[in-house]
């Protein structure tokens, strides 16, 4: 008799095969990045790339829900100082079953602790600065990636 692997460990890889493409023979997986702030969010954005991300900007929060079923990514990264309400739409995809998986970095000023705290509430996977989104960013993938 075969057991089946876990449900979450099933839809985290589903999720990361379709947050991929064949790209010159590489696979790029997807990140979709929530911004406003042309920094830290371009800085990022070059970051990602650099570690051979695709890479999809969004700089409007009420359309992070949609963006996110029709796209897949593999993470979403989301700074938490975009207007509108950043941590409501972090709340919507968790409570999605389509959208739960996703691993969610929120980033925001070193002097804005509160919107760190209130993205975690929401179901952040992991909120950092934006000074270490950038200076630990392979590292903070891999944790969020990590299957528990």
């Amino acid at each position: 008799m075969r057991m089946s692997p876990p449900p979450m460990f099933c839809t985290k890889v589903f999720a990361f095969l379709a947050g991929t493409i064949h790209a010159g023979g590489e696979m790029q997986p997807l990140a979709l990045v929530c911004y406003e702030r042309l920094m830290p969010g371009s800085q990022l954005v070059n970051r990602l790339q650099d570690l051979n991300y695709r890479v999809l900007a969004l700089a409007e929060v009420p359309r992070l829900a949609a963006t996110v079923q029709r796209e897949s990514p593999l993470l979403l990264f989301i700074d938490l100082a975009t207007p509108g309400d950043v941590c409501g739409g972090i709340a919507m995809l968790r409570s999605t079953p389509a959208t739960a998986h996703l691993p969610v970095i929120g980033f925001a000023p070193e002097n804005a602790p509160g919107l760190l705290a209130s993205a975690q509430a929401a179901g952040a996977t992991l909120a950092v600065s934006e000074i270490a989104v950038i200076n630990h960013l392979p590292q903070l993938i891999e944790q969020a990636l990590r299957v528990d």
